[in-house]
């Protein structure tokens, strides 16, 4: 009893200490509600020079939480794109802050009108833990972009990372700017119930309906960046070189651990072997060796191995073919496997698996491929394989996703002029770039007058001859 007394006891200690970094924001914010350009461009400068000096110490701490995260991966998902994000908001923010002129119409001259884009006031970002950093960032700069104070709830699975994040920040910006909270999903759901004026929640669909849900009992509005099962579609023209390549690039950077990896592929029922193949060899390319291979990222901990695993005993015993790419696994890192013969009732084809598993599902038409997805809930990401620019049409317009790629993956989420969002299960809302300051913004319409009111004319009591004409002349 005492053990959970003392629980208890450090619980609410936490959520106390939760909700006076929150009320320091709030009192910060209150004290500075428009910061200006140059004090944010001096936070994204500062953020710069920090990620530059300690990216080594961030490589680190990222794969000691995976037990082996590749380097370069690092590098190349989580420093590349948050150093390019903080570039383009620099250099766009005083463009994105201008107020935006609109038009008056004629029967209320004369006047002005303008769009003013103004602070929420402190934001809320939950991080998961598959790309610690570059999910922390990427909300972070549009965030102090807009000019607004952020509290960053870092995941638990990442406890090395969220330490050092937890001291570099506080290195560069005061609590009442930028603070790091770390705990447990206690601390997490405590997180989610405070009176933020907005919260991005990057995580498991299942998670976000919690935070939705304790969100709205403060009315805070919420971007939700979700997942769901990201299809791609190879073409029956496609060079399948070309196709497995990509495929395989998007599917084992972070050994699957990604919201929008390729979830599943669709094939041509003639072309399924040839794929097989093809992609067998392009993985082995990347990856000649399994064991103590540097490039060979791990899967994050032994809750999700074991998840990852229980997929492929369940579609195994209910009739799935499975075609290992590697002789056997090293500890956490998952050798990739292919599924054939998937069917609705197995797991893997039911919940997203952010794991080094492909199902492969044939297909004979391409509306047949178009039915497969648009009758499941709406992904993140969807991907297609051919260089038929009418076909390559025809996948936008018939089909729905948060983004697309066509004859890539992945790479959209890295193009800083580009929203990135969900859909539906997939999510709500969209940031990077100038969406993201746009999230974290408030877009203020003003109406402006000065002495003269030509609005008097319309004023009671009414029925005169002026206020006819005017019906007469604006209201048709």
């Amino acid at each position: 009893m005492s053990a959970e007394i003392a629980y208890l006891q450090d619980s609410l200690q936490q959520q106390d200490e939760l909700l006076e970094l929150f009320e320091a924001q709030r009192r910060a914010y209150a004290a500075n509600p428009m910061p200006p350009a140059a004090q944010r461009q001096q936070w994204l400068n500062a953020l710069q020079g920090l990620l530059n000096t300690e990216r080594q110490a961030l490589i680190d701490a990222i794969s000691q939480d995976f037990s082996n995260r590749s380097a370069d991966e690092t590098l190349l998902a989580e420093l590349m794109p948050s150093l390019h994000g903080i570039h383009y908001a620099r250099k766009h923010l005083k463009s994105w802050m201008k107020p935006s002129r609109r038009a008056v119409g004629l029967a209320f001259q004369p006047a002005s009108a303008k769009v003013v884009y103004q602070p929420l006031g402190v934001v809320g970002v939950i991080v998961p833990w598959n790309y610690p950093l570059y999910l922390c960032m990427g909300p972070l700069v549009g965030a102090l972009a807009a000019g607004n104070r952020v509290m960053l709830k870092l995941s638990e699975s990442t406890p090395a990372t969220g330490q050092l994040l937890k001291q570099l920040l506080a290195r560069v910006f005061p609590e009442d700017l930028v603070c790091v909270v770390l705990g447990e999903a206690e601390v997490g759901m405590a997180f989610s119930k405070l009176r933020f004026d907005h919260l991005l929640f990057t995580g498991a669909t299942s998670i976000g309906k919690h935070v939705m849900r304790a969100a709205a009992e403060n009315l805070t509005p919420v971007t939700l960046e979700l997942g769901g099962k990201s299809p791609a579609i190879v073409s029956s023209t496609v060079p399948l070189k070309d196709a497995a390549e990509r495929i395989a690039f998007g599917k084992t950077l972070n050994a699957g651990q990604t919201c929008v990896a390729p979830d599943y592929v669709l094939v041509p029922e003639e072309r399924v072997g040839d794929f097989v193949e093809a992609y067998r060899q392009v993985v082995r390319n990347f990856f000649p060796t399994l064991a103590d291979n540097p490039d060979y990222t791990a899967i994050i901990n032994q809750r999700q191995l074991a998840r990852l695993n229980g997929y492929l005993s369940d579609a195994t015993s209910k009739g799935a073919q499975l075609v290992p790419l590697f002789e056997q696994n090293q500890e956490r890192r998952l050798g990739h496997s292919l599924l054939l013969n998937v069917t609705d009732e197995m797991t893997v084809m039911q919940d997203e698996i952010f794991g080094p598993i492909l199902p492969i599902v044939p297909y004979k038409t391409l509306d047949q491929a178009f039915a497969y997805i648009t009758q499941r809930p709406r992904p993140l990401a969807l991907y297609y394989f051919g260089y038929d620019k009418a076909e390559q049409q025809r996948v936008l317009n018939e089909t729905h996703s948060g983004g697309a790629c066509l004859n890539d993956t992945l790479l959209h989420v890295a193009q800083d002029d580009l929203p990135f969002g969900g859909i539906g299960p997939s999510g709500m809302g969209h940031y990077h770039g100038h969406e993201g300051f746009l999230t974290f913004s408030k877009a203020k319409g003003v109406f402006i007058k000065q002495r003269f009111n030509a609005a008097r004319l319309i004023y009671p009591p009414y029925g005169k001859s002026i206020q006819k004409l005017i019906q007469k002349l604006f209201i048709r």
